[in-house]
């Protein structure tokens, strides 16, 4: 099955993000993290305004992905000196399992190579295992843990992995 990376630049396409982020984190995140917490996180970084700024002030990427004529995730990347943070990659439920992680961390290598990358990192949270087992397939090791406080009174509690290209 071919797989489609579109750039996430108009204002739409911003909103059509937003409306499968917000999708995917409330179906995914309900068994390891809270609501109020998942609410928080999406307003605070996955919202039309903190995919807007992040594009434009903070030197952001964002991609959607289409396969089956329907757009099925998508991946938020940053340029970070000779690596390349992978912040976001996410897909909607029914396209799990199917192979598009791969096909989608494929794109991201190609595209960390063309920019020069050295290596690919992330985090992801601690409690979050078949997600943790997936990257360990892809490559990625654990490199160390981190608590961060992203404020109301939450943190994340995540490993951060890193592949080297």
């Amino acid at each position: 099955m071919d797989i489609i990376f579109k750039p996430v630049i108009l204002e739409d396409e911003i909103n059509k993000l937003a409306e499968i982020a917000n999708e995917v984190w409330h179906e995914f995140f309900v068994c390891i993290l809270s609501k109020e917490q998942i609410d928080y996180m999406v307003e605070k970084f996955q919202s039309v305004a903190a995919i807007t700024d992040q594009i434009q002030n903070q030197g952001y990427q964002y991609f959607i992905f289409e396969a089956e004529g329907e757009q099925i995730g998508y991946t938020g990347i940053k340029k970070e000196d000779n690596k390349l943070f992978l912040s976001k990659l996410y897909l909607r439920k029914d396209f799990r399992g199917k192979g598009f992680a791969r096909k989608a961390f494929s794109f991201l290598q190609r595209t960390s190579v063309e920019m020069g990358m050295e290596a690919i990192w992330l985090t992801v949270n601690k409690y979050n295992e078949h997600t943790i087992s997936v990257y360990q397939k892809l490559g990625f090791e654990i490199i160390r843990q981190q608590v961060a406080d992203i404020g109301s009174g939450f943190v994340m509690d995540d490993y951060v992995m890193e592949v080297v290209l």
